[in-house]
């Protein structure tokens, strides 16, 4: 029986988790877990890349150990990367997409270079302030030296894989997330990339999902769709072409498949984005804030203290114990409160304190929230509402009515939420698979194994968590 390693990686934490096709079905296990976390350094906030190394190492060497892997896929979050100098060394630090460095880098791109208009009509991304193309700008202002002496651009997960083989491979789904590349053409922009004052040497020829990097202890390194959330579009086993998909977790990405960009003006003041898909597909969806909020507030939850309550009823509360996301989707479900918050709006991508940025928010919007439970609720019902607007969007943007709403990742384990989902945009809401990206990892090495015929036929193969 051939065994699949899939390396899922997140903002904080990864997982290996075996894939095997068993009686015509994925099963799954988790073989290696580690926490992913960001580091403060020389000002900014950046990823530990070399522990990231050191624990996908030792992750595959820990599942090699017990089982004979086939091969081996990479994914995580888009947007971040790294420069490698001509002896194949990084250059410079990691910095993480939530880092402020990117701060009105995309107005002086629109004054100086091209207005956002025009870049949305070439490369079909959205607007928003960690895209790559606004870190390599920030990166350019303040050490214009790395770029001068960079040979190679590597997004990271195409730098854990040359990191394993040794070899330079990029990948198109991950690359797509840069706002770098032509939507149509899906290779680099290199006239825009000309523009922006950027080595054009650095970005190398894009392959698909599929494709073979090299060789790690022996094993093969598979190109998955590097980007996670175009692994995780993979495993979303949809009814029809009347669903709308939904990868759940720190993110939520809202939207659908497509065979062509969509680079309309009205695509473009939705902000909707085109992000590269495995085959050469697109995921048209929306980048809605999702449960970082609550992440957010539940590592907020350890060691605080806050005022509850009003006037004299007010009291000082120690937040001193572990509060799983179960007690707080319970605490929300108890609560009466009903005001949202724009959970898209700049505030919430990394500020200091969650909690007290919702609770201003919400004050903002006409009532403010008194105890966990209420704020909880206040991102929940927010996250639903904020659904049912793209949904709506959505329909107007691609001329079609939609029937059902299918979600995947770990955010799919989420009842309550999911309720308020479904009572907010009206859809029959479906739930699972919870490891999605994995699965999408798993099913193109599958695919490019034999395992599969195609995606529709390993899409037959997925079992939802409900």
């Amino acid at each position: 029986m051939k065994c699949f390693l899939a390396v899922d990686i997140g903002a904080s934490s990864g997982r290996h988790i075996l894939g095997r096709v068993v009686a015509g079905k994925i099963e799954l296990e988790e073989t290696y877990r580690f926490v992913n976390s960001q580091v403060r350094r020389n000002g900014h906030d950046c990823w530990d890349v070399e522990s990231l190394v050191a624990s996908v190492k030792a992750g595959i060497d820990a599942t090699m150990a017990k089982a004979d892997v086939e091969s081996i896929g990479i994914d995580t979050w888009g947007v971040d990367f790294v420069l490698l100098d001509g002896d194949g060394k990084m250059i410079g630090d990691a910095v993480a997409y939530r880092d402020e460095r990117t701060t009105g880098a995309d107005k002086e791109i629109e004054s100086e270079v091209i207005p956002f208009a025009e870049l949305y009509s070439r490369t079909g991304i959205q607007k928003a302030s960690y895209n790559t193309i606004y870190q390599l700008w920030a990166l350019k202002k303040e050490h214009p030296e790395q770029l001068e002496r960079a040979a190679h651009f590597l997004t990271i997960p195409e730098y854990l894989n040359y990191r394993l083989t040794g070899r330079i491979v990029h990948e198109y789904t991950d690359s797509s997330t840069t706002s770098l590349l032509d939507a149509v053409c899906k290779d680099w922009d290199f006239d825009l990339i000309e523009r922006l004052g950027l080595p054009k040497r650095i970005f190398g020829k894009l392959e698909m999902p599929g494709a073979t990097v090299g060789e790690y202890r022996g094993v093969k390194v598979v190109l998955p769709a590097m980007h996670d959330t175009g692994s995780a579009y993979l495993a979303v086993p949809a009814r029809d072409d009347k669903a709308v998909y939904l990868s759940s977790g720190t993110w939520s990405l809202l939207g659908v498949e497509n065979d062509c960009a969509i680079t309309s003006e009205a695509s473009c003041a939705a902000n909707f984005t085109n992000e590269g898909g495995a085959w050469g597909r697109y995921r048209y969806l929306k980048n809605i804030m999702g449960l970082w909020m609550v992440q957010s507030i539940r590592r907020e939850l350890n060691g605080v203290s806050y005022v509850e309550g009003k006037g004299g009823d007010a009291k000082r509360v120690v937040r001193g114990r572990e509060y799983s996301f179960a007690e707080l989707s319970d605490l929300a479900r108890e609560a009466k409160f009903e005001v949202t918050v724009d959970v898209n709006d700049q505030r919430f991508l990394n500020p200091k304190s969650m909690i007290d940025e919702v609770i201003r928010a919400a004050e903002e919007n006409g009532e403010k929230p008194e105890n966990v439970g209420e704020i909880v609720k206040c991102v929940y019902m927010s996250l639903a509402k904020c659904y049912a607007d793209a949904i709506s969007q959505l329909s107007q943007l691609t001329g079609k009515t939609y029937t059902s709403l299918n979600i995947v990742g770990g955010g799919s384990k989420d009842d309550y939420l999911n309720e308020l989902t479904a009572k907010a945009t009206g859809l029959e809401v479906f739930a699972g698979p919870t490891e999605g990206t994995a699965i999408g990892n798993l099913i193109v090495q599958m695919i490019a194994a034999g395992e599969f015929a195609d995606l529709a036929s390993a899409r037959k193969a997925i079992v939802r968590n409900v």
